[in-house]
């Protein structure tokens, strides 16, 4: 309701995710000069009274009406009667209507994977462009339903809620992750958007199910042959004729397409890489997910698989006003009207992340085949390089046979995973474990430990997850192998850090948290024939 009001009075605004240390929080006030905030509680409140000496804010409001907090406004104080005899409000509608498309409508920070966060500055007609042509091939409309659980001060989720209102359809909202499972059960969406870390939840679950029992873990693996013949007609959108499809899809795959409500038509991936190994696992169970992609400072779609065509691998064609170029070093360059007006308060970033001709660097590496789908290869900045000079890509999304930490994170035991190794000899791999499978299958085994430490410690636990690297290792390149392995004794979170609210990997955080022990793990490097 903010959001709307906010735009539609001209104004700008700023989200901020809840999550956000007050230190945070005061960096992002300072930098954008806002005056006037509206948080949900108050705690949230005393995250903003801690720091509003150090920012420009003339007034804060607070959703929650509690006798706790003097010093602001009552959110239902800002709201009109409920008058449903009353006339529209003619002023609110004129200075909705002088709202120009070149306007600044919202600064969107972005999570800083990489170094830095900026304001990403986007104009009223920079996301309506967007809205107009992304979602234009689905036939969305009132008999449509999504949940909307992921932060709405995440581009993705907020452009997919705009476009859902845009079609009529309608949103159900979840507060919290851990209720996902629930309201997937109730709603029954027939339109599904996350980001790939939550499809590879959903794959872990179904996995750790199934080992469960021997003759579970065989029905699943034979159910999934039998999806894998059948992927050329899933990817067209059509139903298998397949007599013996149609018997795996009644018995085991109906069940996975159920947990998500069992009415889903329309799987979308976005926000992160989803990696080819997760699309086709997910196809094989009889699940397309179409994947797409874009970024903050591009309003955020740039390219999307659509109904019909869709390329396992690709993030589709690019939207029909977007262009895009490969440049000679392999980054993806793009143009439009959905292009992001410039960094706030950073001319300089601004001036360098455009060419002359206005192009503007993406900072992601990628190809176009014959047929006009883009397919991401990698993050120019996350790109390794050995001492060898051999180039070595992490999480690339469609590097044969298949993405290195996607991959490994295919199993149920790892929660995340990330290689290091640049500029040294060969690389190596820190996991960070899903420490629900791992106690589980820990109990199963007999092993008693007191902490997560001395578990991650553990000679069998080592055993266990050198026996999934070894896995991986079989699929590489000699000099793209996993040499050595630390299993952190922490799970990497949104809270803790390592992770963005979109739930990307932030490789710098974790480098600098654990350059103790990765600094171990090279120790003989000199002498070590890696």
């Amino acid at each position: 309701m903010t959001d709307f009001a906010v735009l539609a009075l001209g104004a700008v605004d700023v989200p901020l995710y809840a999550t956000l240390t007050a230190q945070q929080v005061a960096g992002m006030l300072a930098d954008s000069g806002a005056r006037l905030i509206v948080v949900s509680s108050a705690a949230q409140y005393e995250k903003v009274a801690a720091i509003r000496d150090q920012t420009k804010i003339e007034k804060i409001v607070v959703m929650d009406q509690t006798p706790t907090v003097t010093q602001a406004v009552w959110f239902g104080e800002s709201m009109p009667p409920n008058d449903t005899g009353a006339e529209r409000d003619v002023n609110f509608d004129r200075r909705a209507y002088d709202v120009q498309p070149d306007d600044l409508a919202t600064i969107i920070y972005t999570s800083g994977t990489t170094g830095e966060s900026k304001g990403v500055m986007l104009t009223h007609g920079n996301i309506a462009s967007n809205l107009n042509v992304s979602t234009a091939a689905f036939s969305w409309g009132r008999q449509d339903s999504c949940i909307s659980f992921l932060p709405l001060s995440h581009v993705t989720a907020r452009h997919v809620d705009y476009a859902l209102f845009c079609h009529g359809a309608t949103i159900a909202y979840c507060p919290q992750f851990d209720l996902l499972p629930q309201a997937m059960r109730e709603v029954r969406p027939t339109i599904f958007v996350g980001v790939p870390r939550v499809y590879e939840k959903v794959r872990q679950e179904v996995l750790r199910r199934a080992g469960e029992s021997s003759v579970s873990a065989s029905m699943l693996q034979w159910a999934l042959r039998r999806g894998q013949k059948q992927r050329p007609a899933i990817l067209a959108g059509t139903r298998p004729h397949s007599a013996t499809w149609k018997m795996a899809n009644r018995l085991v795959l109906r069940k996975i397409q159920q947990g998500f409500g069992g009415r889903v038509n329309a799987y979308i991936s976005g926000g992160a890489p989803l990696g080819i190994d997760t699309a086709s696992w997910f196809l094989d169970a009889g699940i397309r997910i179409q994947e797409g992609y874009g970024l903050t400072e591009t309003s955020p779609v740039i390219a999307l698989n659509t109904d019909l065509p869709c390329r396992l691998g690709s993030v589709g064609r690019p939207l029909s006003n977007v262009e895009v170029k490969i440049a000679a070093d392999g980054e993806l360059l793009v143009r439009g009207p959905s292009i992001f007006k410039g960094y706030w308060n950073k001319p300089q970033a601004t001036a360098e992340s455009f060419d002359a001709e206005g192009w503007f660097f993406t900072g992601d590496i990628a190809r176009l085949d014959a047929d006009g789908f883009l397919f991401i290869t990698d993050r120019k900045k996350d790109l390794l390089k050995t001492s060898g000079g051999k180039f070595i890509a992490p999480q690339p999304i469609e590097i044969a046979p298949q993405p290195i930490e996607n991959q490994l994170k295919a199993d149920a035991l790892v929660g995340n995973a990330t290689v290091v190794g640049d500029k040294h000899k060969f690389v190596s791999v820190l996991i960070s474990p899903n420490f629900p499978a791992l106690e589980a299958w820990a109990r199963e085994q007999g092993i008693a430990v007191s902490s997560r430490g001395e578990l991650v410690a553990n000679p069998a636990v080592v055993a266990a997850y050198q026996k999934v690297v070894d896995r991986v290792n079989a699929t590489l390149a000699h000099f793209e192998t996993l040499k050595r392995l630390y299993i952190v004794p922490e799970e990497w979170t949104l809270e803790s850090g390592e992770l963005t609210p979109s739930m990307k990997l932030k490789r710098r955080v974790v480098e600098k948290r654990y350059a103790a022990e990765i600094a171990r793990l090279y120790a003989d490097e000199a002498t070590s024939h890696g």
